[in-house]
């Protein structure tokens, strides 16, 4: 998207220390909004602050465990003192480790489920708190929560993590609801990625070649494109211009949805 669409918006951007969330906070940042990173990489999550920094945009960083209720209470308050309020959520920190059902690890399932699901609604939580009347921020706002393909699609490999990003689309249409009845002014919409080159994404397309699901990376990269009706991966520019276009008034009437930006994957 161009233009300021965001101008004199405050956004906290989780896991915005690099890929989508990076690319998220620097599109949030472009449209007009000043921007807070919140990560648990400190140097990486500075330095994306710093970038955008030198556009002229307020920013900073909060040290952020998305799983601890306190740090999140922190990163919230963070984010009202260094930019002057709070009226945009990203939830976009998230896990993937893969693995076949058969030798799923439970410490690992338990980290994806602490991480993608509690993470997210600890999230809703304290933004919630701060946007609606009479929260620290008080003004209502938008939260956008960054679910995946993996909710609406039956792909090897990753059981535990397209339930936690089933849960994810689930939490947000409760947070929608509430927020509505109860008048804080919040709308609440989650966005479903399809397959991104990203560390995450390459990951996984390294990790089912070891499981043996795919000869090589080329073919299970392959395998994700042809299974896409639009015949290419995403890119994180894809994700970051769908997270803004939720968060302006464009959206205005837009809540508790999911959005797929996964180039018909999905359908």
């Amino acid at each position: 998207m161009s233009g300021k669409s965001l101008e004199g918006r405050k956004a906290l951007v989780t896991g915005g220390a690099r890929g989508i969330g990076a690319a998220i906070a620097q599109a949030l940042a472009r449209s007009g909004a000043a921007v807070m990173i919140g990560d648990i990489l400190d140097d990486a999550g500075k330095a994306t602050a710093a970038e955008i920094a030198k556009a002229g945009v307020k920013t900073g960083f909060a040290k952020l465990d998305v799983t601890d209720d306190a740090q999140w209470e922190r990163a919230a308050a963070a984010t009202v003192e260094t930019l002057g309020g709070f009226d945009i959520l990203i939830n976009n920190a998230g896990i993937e480790i893969t693995s076949l059902v058969a030798d799923i690890k439970a410490e690992d399932a338990r980290r994806m489920c602490d991480v993608n699901i509690v993470g997210t609604v600890l999230g809703m939580k304290h933004a919630f708190r701060a946007m609606r009347p009479g929260g620290a921020a008080g003004k209502g706002g938008a939260v956008v929560n960054i679910a995946s393909v993996a909710a609406t699609i039956a792909f090897p490999s990753i059981a535990v993590y397209s339930g936690t990003k089933s849960a994810v689309d689930r939490m947000t249409r409760v947070g929608a609801m509430e927020a509505g009845k109860l008048g804080y002014g919040v709308r609440v919409n989650c966005i479903y990625p399809g397959l991104i080159p990203t560390d995450m994404g390459l990951q996984l397309a390294n990790d089912i070649v070891k499981i043996g699901l795919a000869p090589d990376v080329n073919a299970a990269v392959g395998s994700v494109v042809e299974q896409t009706p639009l015949g290419k991966l995403a890119e994180v520019s894809d994700i970051a211009d769908a997270a803004v276009f939720l968060c302006s008034n464009d959206a205005r009437f837009i809540t508790g949805i999911g959005l797929p930006v996964d180039g018909g994957m999905g359908m």
